[in-house]
């Protein structure tokens, strides 16, 4: 049996970390994925996705994340449930986070990034592109290939 679930997202707001008392950090977050088609009004809607994720997983996730932040993440799907302070059976459908990538740079890598670029005196070479013969033929022998 497959229980995959893949999504790309963006956070509604920021994750929130707690500790069970046996001190295993736990985080939980709300991740916005568009539909990939339009309503009749040519909106586009999106389904919010209950997300948890544990250990020092949920710390990094907590630390280097935020409202808005566009996240992919891989998990498996997982429905729980518990009684209510009015005796109701509650169920929940979540996604249990295994793995998470941060898919754009936070704001202030861009800022460290261009002050150092702007302190540096160094001079940068650009690397030498093999592919800029646009399509011309190459004369190279067989025995030169590395294959």
């Amino acid at each position: 049996m497959i229980n995959r679930v893949i999504l790309i997202g963006r956070l509604t707001k920021d994750s929130e970390l707690k500790y069970t008392s046996s001190g295993a950090a736990v985080g939980s977050f709300n991740l916005a994925v568009n539909r990939q088609f339009t309503n009749a009004n040519g909106d586009r809607e999106a389904d919010f996705i209950n997300c948890v994720i544990w250990r020092k997983s949920a710390e990094n996730f907590a630390n280097f994340t935020k409202k808005g932040s566009l996240v992919g993440i891989d998990g498996r799907l997982q429905t729980r449930n518990y009684e209510n302070k009015q005796g109701q059976r509650v169920y929940v459908t979540e996604v249990v986070v295994d793995n998470f990538s941060l898919l754009e740079k936070r704001a202030s890598d861009n800022s460290n990034e261009n002050q150092t670029q702007a302190g540096s005196n160094q001079t940068q070479s650009k690397p030498i592109d093999p592919f800029a013969g646009k399509g011309q033929a190459v004369d190279i022998a067989d025995d030169e290939l590395p294959f």
